[in-house]
Parts: C-alpha cells; sequence; structure tokens
C-alpha cells in the first residue's frame, strides 16, 4: 500500500471513529428529551425471527454475555446499543475496562455485564409486563470497550406467531408493524438473520426486509447456525448471494450453542472456536473472508460509517427545517409575564396589534392578502358599488304603480269636486310613495357592512390571542358592543336622509322635467299611438261591466228636471225643450277653457249648466201639459254603495294624458333622488360606522379592557397551551443541541467522495473509498 493510500486510509480511520460518536450524541439527545422529532439518524436494525440467533449475534459484537435468553420471545422493548470503541484504564491496576450506561440511569456504571442483563429485564417488566408483553418504548444502553468497533444497532423483538402469557392474539403482526416503523426509512440499514437449517426463501427476516428495501441497496444478510447444518449440505450459495442477492451481501457465523450457553463458555472461546470452523471446513476455508463475526464487525463499522456520511447533507437539513419550524412556534406561545407591569405592557401590546390589524384590514394594507377571494375593504366597495348601487339602478320609479292606480289617486286628489285644475297633490303623494321604497335598502346596505365589520373583528387573529380565550372574548365583546353603538347612527341619519327627500319635493331642480315639457311629451305619445287603455271592473251591486265613449256630447248628458217630481221624461219624438236647448247653449258659451297644470281639458263643466236647466221649466210651467194620476207612483230606490269604489269607466284622452304626464314627472324626479340616495348612503355609513371604527377602536379598547383588576383574569392561559408552550421549549433544546453536535463533524465528512466501489476487497465486502482494508482489522481484539 503506497504512503497516499495509507494516508487516505488513516483519515477514513480516523474520520469513522469520530462519525458515529456523532450520530450515538444525536440518538442521546433525541431520546433524553423525552420529545418525538422527526428526524431519522442513520442506525442498523436486527430482524430475525425468534431463535434465530440475533442475540447471540449482538453479543458476539460486543465480546460479552449480557442480553436476557429463553425459550420464548425474551426481546420484548427494542433495546437501541451503541458500541463506542474507548480505553478505559482502571485506576487501581492499570487495567482496561468495560462498562455499560443506560440512558434512563444517567451517571451510572455497569461494570458488571450480569447486572446488565438484570436491568434490561428489570426495565422490560417495568414497561411490557411481567407475562411476555411487549412495548415500542426503546431502551438505550451504551457499552464502551476497547474491543469493540464503533457501531450503533437496534436489537428488535423477534417475528413470532403463536402468542404465549400476556400477548394479544395478533402478537404478529403487532410486531411486525414495530419493526416495519423503523426499517422503512431510508435512513435505516438492516441486519437480516437467517438460520442456516432454515429455507432461505421463508426466511421472515429477509421478508420483511424486502417490504422496506425491495432493492436491497441497505439490506445485509447474515447467515447463522453454519455448524449445525445437515451433513452434506453447506451455505456456499447462500453467502455468494446466489439465492436470494443482496447489493450488501451476507456474513456467514457460527453462534454458541445452547449447551455452551448453560457451561458458560465465554464468547472468547466461542470466537476461537468459530475461527477454527471456517478454517478447517473444506467449503468455508475458501469463504473464510466472508465468514466469522470479526468481519461481520468490519463490514458493520465500514457500511455505517458510509451510509452516515451519504445521510449527513438531508440530516442537517432536516434538523435545520424543524430548528425553524419549532422556534417560530415557540415564540408564537410567548412568555406570561408574572409582574402587574409586565401584564399591562403585554396587553397594551396585543390590544395595538389588534386594533392595527382590523385598520389595515379595512384599508386593504393586511399582510395575509387573499389571492382567491375578497376580503377586508373590498368586499364593503363591492357591497356599495355592485350590490347597493347595482339594485337601485335597476329599480323601476313605477314600479308598483299602474295606470289605474295613477288615475285613482288624480281622482281622488279632486275630492269631492270636479275640478277644474287638476292639483300637484297626485305627483307628490306618488314620489313620496317612490322615495320611501329606498329606507329598506339602504338600511339593509348599512347591515351588511356591520356584519362585514365583525367578521373582520373576528379573522384578525393577533398570535398571542391564540394563547389568551379569555382575553379574546373579552375582544370580541366589546368590539361587537361597539359596531351595534356605531350602526345606530348610521342607521338614524340614513332614515333622515329619505325623510328630507320626502319633505321637500325640489321640482326646481335643474335636472327635473317640468310639466310642461311631460305634458308635451305624454300628448306625443298618446297621439302616436291612439290607444285608450279600457278598464273593466264587474260593479259591486254585481251589474254587468259597462264601457262608454270617452266624449259625449252635453246634449246627450242633459237631464230635464220638472218642479213636481225633480225629473222631466223627454217627448216622445226625443227633442228637448226649446227652454232646454237654450240653456245648455248657454252654459256651452259661457264654460271656460278648462285646463289643469298639464292644459288638459276638465272632463265635467261645472254646476252653472245644472242651474240653467233647473231655471227653464218654472219659466214655462203654465205650457207644459198636466197629467192626472189616479193611483201613487212608485217610488225609486238607490243602491247603496259598495265599501271599496274604483271607477269603472274607460280612460278618456284627457286621463290617457294626465297618466302619462304624471310618470314622466315620478320617473325623473325620482331619477334624482335616486342619485342621491346612491350617493349619501355609502358615505353616511363610511362616516358613521367604518371611519368612526378605525378612529376609536385602539381608545375603546384602552377604556374597556385595560384595567388591573381584570389583567390575570384576561392573560389566563388553557392548560393545554401551557403543555405546548413546554413541548415547544424542549423540542427547541433537543434541536438546537443537535445542530451544534453537527457542527462538531470534521469538514471531511462531507468532502470524502461517497458511494460504494463496483469492486471488493480481499474478504469480498464492498470496497468503500477511503476505509480501510479488512487486514487491519485485529482478529486477536476480543
Amino acid at each position: 500500500m503506497g504512503e497516499e493510500d495509507q494516508s487516505q486510509s488513516q483519515k477514513a480511520v480516523s474520520l469513522g471513529q469520530r462519525l458515529i460518536p456523532v450520530v450515538n450524541k444525536l440518538q442521546d439527545i433525541c431520546s433524553q428529551s423525552g420529545v418525538s422529532i422527526p428526524i431519522h439518524l442513520p442506525q442498523v436494525a436486527v430482524v430475525g425471527s425468534q431463535s434465530s440467533g440475533k442475540s447471540s449475534v449482538i453479543e458476539a459484537l460486543v465480546g460479552r454475555d449480557f442480553l436476557p435468553r429463553g425459550p420464548d420471545v425474551v426481546t420484548r422493548r427494542p433495546l437501541l446499543l451503541q458500541l463506542n470503541q474507548a480505553k478505559v484504564i482502571n485506576g487501581g491496576d492499570g487495567d482496561e475496562v468495560e462498562y455499560g450506561e443506560f440512558l434512563h440511569l444517567p451517571g451510572k456504571k455497569f461494570y458488571d455485564f450480569s447486572q446488565i442483563r438484570n436491568e434490561i429485564q428489570a426495565e422490560t417488566e417495568r414497561e411490557a409486563g411481567a407475562n411476555r408483553g411487549i412495548s415500542e418504548k426503546t431502551i438505550s444502553l451504551k457499552i464502551y470497550s476497547p474491543n469493540v468497533l464503533d457501531i450503533t444497532l437496534i436489537d428488535l423483538p423477534g417475528i413470532t406467531r403463536v402468542p404465549v402469557g400476556d400477548q394479544p392474539s395478533d402478537i404478529e403482526a403487532r410486531i411486525r408493524t414495530m419493526i416495519m416503523k423503523y426499517i422503512r426509512h431510508p435512513s435505516c440499514l438492516i441486519l437480516a438473520v437467517t438460520p442456516a437449517n432454515s429455507d432461505l426463501a421463508n426466511s421472515d427476516a429477509l421478508q420483511i426486509a424486502g417490504n422496506a428495501d425491495p432493492d436491497g441497496k441497505r439490506t445485509i444478510g447474515v447467515i447463522t447456525k453454519l455448524d449445525i447444518m445437515d451433513r452434506g449440505t453447506d451455505a456456499h450459495n447462500l453467502l455468494l448471494g446466489k439465492v436470494i442477492p443482496l447489493q450488501l451481501g451476507y456474513v456467514g457465523v457460527v453462534n454458541r450453542s445452547q449447551e455452551d450457553i448453560m457451561h458458560n463458555r465465554s464468547i472468547k472461546d466461542a470466537l476461537a472456536a468459530e475461527e477454527r470452523f471456517f478454517h478447517t471446513h473444506p467449503v468455508y476455508i475458501k469463504l473464510a473472508d466472508r465468514c466469522g463475526i470479526p468481519q461481520l464487525a468490519k463490514k458493520l463499522n465500514q457500511i455505517l460509517v458510509q451510509h452516515i456520511r451519504e445521510c449527513l447533507p438531508a440530516l442537517r437539513s432536516a434538523i435545520s427545517s424543524q430548528l425553524v419550524s419549532v422556534t417560530k412556534e415557540y415564540a408564537s406561545y410567548g412568555e406570561i409575564p408574572e409582574s402587574k407591569a409586565g401584564q399591562g405592557t403585554l396587553l397594551l401590546n396585543i390590544l395595538s396589534k389588534y386594533s392595527e390589524a382590523f385598520c389595515s384590514l379595512v384599508e386593504g394594507k393586511s399582510e395575509g392578502i387573499s389571492i382567491s377571494e375578497l376580503s377586508g375593504g373590498a368586499r364593503v366597495h363591492y357591497i356599495f358599488q355592485s350590490i347597493f348601487v347595482k339594485s337601485l339602478e335597476e329599480v323601476d320609479p313605477c314600479d308598483g304603480l299602474s295606470d289605474e292606480d295613477v288615475r285613482t289617486v288624480i281622482q281622488n286628489a279632486r275630492g269631492p269636486r270636479s275640478a277644474v285644475f287638476a292639483a300637484e297633490v297626485p305627483f307628490e303623494v306618488l314620489v313620496r310613495r317612490q322615495i320611501d321604497r329606498l329606507l329598506a335598502p339602504s338600511l339593509q346596505c348599512a347591515q351588511f357592512i356591520y356584519d362585514e365589520l365583525v367578521k373582520m373583528s373576528h379573522s384578525c387573529m393577533v398570535n398571542e390571542l391564540h394563547r389568551y380565550p379569555v382575553l379574546r372574548k373579552r375582544i370580541d365583546e366589546v368590539v361587537g358592543r361597539f359596531l351595534r353603538e356605531n350602526l345606530g347612527p348610521a342607521t338614524s341619519i340614513i332614515g333622515h336622509i329619505i325623510e328630507m327627500e320626502t319633505d321637500y319635493i325640489n321640482t326646481s331642480h335643474p335636472n327635473f322635467i317640468g310639466g310642461n315639457r311631460a305634458l308635451e311629451m305624454a300628448q306625443q305619445q298618446i297621439r302616436s299611438s291612439m290607444v285608450i287603455v279600457p278598464v273593466s271592473r264587474q260593479r259591486d251591486s254585481g251589474e254587468s261591466d259597462m264601457t262608454q265613449t270617452s266624449e259625449r256630447s252635453s246634449r246627450s248628458r242633459a237631464i230635464v228636471r220638472s218642479p213636481a217630481n225633480g225629473f222631466i221624461k223627454p217627448p216622445a219624438n226625443g227633442a228637448i225643450s226649446e227652454q232646454g236647448a237654450r240653456a245648455n247653449a248657454e252654459a256651452d258659451r259661457n264654460r271656460p277653457a278648462a285646463s289643469s297644470i298639464w292644459g288638459i281639458s276638465s272632463i265635467f263643466s261645472g254646476t252653472e249648466n245644472h242651474s240653467s236647466i233647473r231655471d227653464a221649466p218654472r219659466n214655462n210651467v203654465q205650457k207644459e201639459p198636466t197629467y192626472n194620476i189616479d193611483h201613487a207612483s212608485p217610488s225609486i230606490h238607490l243602491q247603496e254603495p259598495p265599501t271599496t269604489l274604483r271607477s269603472s269607466e274607460t280612460f278618456s284622452e284627457q286621463e290617457a294624458t294626465e297618466i302619462a304626464a304624471t310618470k314622466l314627472l315620478l320617473s325623473s324626479y325620482f331619477d334624482i333622488v335616486r342619485k342621491i340616495i346612491e350617493d349619501s348612503v355609502p358615505k353616511a355609513i363610511m362616516h358613521f360606522l367604518v371611519n368612526h371604527t378605525k378612529r376609536e377602536l385602539h381608545n375603546v379598547l384602552i377604556q374597556k379592557l385595560y384595567r388591573e383588576n381584570l389583567f390575570e383574569e384576561m392573560l389566563q392561559e388553557p392548560g393545554e397551551v401551557a403543555a405546548k408552550r413546554k413541548h415547544a421549549r424542549e423540542t427547541l433544546r433537543v434541536l438546537q443541541q443537535a445542530f451544534q453536535t453537527l457542527d462538531e463533524l470534521p469538514l471531511e465528512a462531507e468532502t470524502i467522495e461517497r458511494g460504494y466501489g463496483l469492486g471488493t476487497d480481499s474478504i469480498g465486502l464492498p470496497r468503500t473509498h477511503g476505509l480501510p482494508h479488512a487486514s487491519s482489522y485485529n482478529m486477536n481484539m476480543f
């Protein structure tokens, strides 16, 4: 071997001696903390069926007899075994000593390995019971000895099928599940132990290892009990990987027999007998470099060092990521100050953060702006423009008013008179009625904004409020009450705005169409259509519907009265008397040019026409013939008017014009008021509800909640928050120690070329770049 190769080999040996202890330290840190962190450290898990020889292999690697033994399941808890090569000098006689330490008994050293066995049994029974129960809780044991290589092993319970003692009926499934929790992670190497006197194809260890490592990249096969195979058979093909190939290969070993154990045969003597067996066997002598506990120990050390080196980048990244996450979580919990001053400062800080978060959410300056939906102030703007204004723009000014309704209002405004001039009352009555309809949507808009502000107050979750549910509840109560108080003035001013619009109908508004213009447009509509809308209603008395023409001659409507009975029948030929005709003609001459505010002729001419007719019979009463009636005339009874009266006559041209003009005026003025409401209502809501809440929220919170006698109550944490803080603090401590431990790794740990070589060394092991040759392993170390 050249000087360069020797130098590289020495560096690799030194590196191996430092890598495994660092990983062991990481395991100690994680185990001592009592917390579970999602970091999987490089390690070797030993799996196999019950009585496959797992315990004998582990004891042979240690060189001492220290594991419990028995016919049934002995390993009932995972045993994390850390082998540390160290020269420990006894101060008395200067000899090297070996000892063990349990993680659950810090500082206590066990120099007697039989006591280690007793402690393993006692600790197992404390957790899993005395009657063959199993547990997933790990026992951690460190062995310090100059006769071991640095290796970390996890001895897992042997796979069994028949439950005994207190074991559940599904003991096999439980053990397999426990084993899979360890070996499924890529950072775990698998040491699959199989006895040579069983069929390798049916090996439980290789079967479960194949489930976790189907490519066989991280599985090492161990064939035990080679000395008790049937005479004439051997494990030649098994050790060469011709039956079930594994990339890391196989190693054959010879265990101590039960007789050896009963006669207290030492591990050292057993290893010597194993060496003689392999060197004298006609088949295994050619495979001596693949057989024996020393070869297995060296192979495990080499592969574990290389595996740790490959896992370092991912391990460092995982610890760093977890450190950032847990640090952030721990900071969110904070600490509870004990003094009143400290509590007051904390409360002020929380209230200020809450007020700022609320204002930022309303103004659209929040850090957590959503990219999937509108939130905060954007929802307020949407309600104003896309809901409130859009809904008002879609309102028909004459919605809910039929022509018959308008006609009825016009007739009602005349009262008992057949007025010459139609009053402005119908227009004002109708426009006030339509303006009143804007009150409900305006108030509803205010309610919508109030609801949005309440939602925003609930979504302003300052981190500290997660810790203090009482304070969160108090803030919600204060903010909710304050918003309700602000809603009152907002709705009140909205009501006043509507009342102002109904109290004064400003027909002088520059945008108002005006009466003359409305009349002209109405007349044009009527002339162009020349359609008279018929209205048919059943009389309440039960008579059939009647239709009349819009214009009748005065002559056809004249009725001649007599002084005797008030009415005179017209002549048989249908002619009216000369005096009646003159009276009608005189009335027509004296009738004014009737016009209303629209310039529409009145339907009825007035009372003077009736008086002329009444006087005419008096002047000619002697000229009328007198009839003698022997029997009394039958009386005439009028039908009582119904409770509800509606005009049953058809629209005249003048009425149709009046109705059309009134609707034009109504639409014109309603549009003016609508624009005012669309502008004034959002302003009122923003001033009295939204902006007032933003301006005064912080002051209100301080006034209502910043009271010294309430500090302890409001800053009271639930039990689970305190537990989470404690867990986060402990996890953070563990991760910080782990990160510092990784900084202790030598720089060459990440610079030496990674991966296994394609060739093999003289003992058939995969050649690891930079690692020592098999010949450097001291066979006399045991």
